[in-house]
């Protein structure tokens, strides 16, 4: 079940929480370790803590809405996705009166 509800937005403090740039947040999200900063732009930010060797942290999909912190832990989501470009071919057409 846990593996559905991965995928989502979660709740994980308000803003309010971390106030100065340099202020930090750990929180576990679905048994993983995830670190929540201000940096110095005061900009917040999310990384998920890797336990691999020289593993440097991964960054996590952040957003803030109405003064709380939300992250998505999917990877899916990650990627860049390209815009479907359609399909433009150019037609000429007379006008039925010509």
């Amino acid at each position: 079940m846990a593996t559905a509800y991965r995928s989502g937005w979660h709740f994980i403090d308000l803003v309010t929480a971390i106030p100065h740039s340099g202020d930090s947040l750990m929180v576990t999200v679905f048994g993983e370790p995830v670190v929540v900063t201000r940096d110095e732009d005061e900009d917040v930010r999310a990384y998920r803590c890797l336990r691999r060797p020289r593993g440097a942290p991964q960054p996590v999909r952040c957003a803030i809405r109405y003064g709380m912190i939300f992250v998505n832990l999917d990877q899916r989501d990650h990627r860049l996705v390209e815009p479907e470009t359609p399909d433009v071919r150019t037609i000429s057409a007379t006008p039925r009166s010509a």
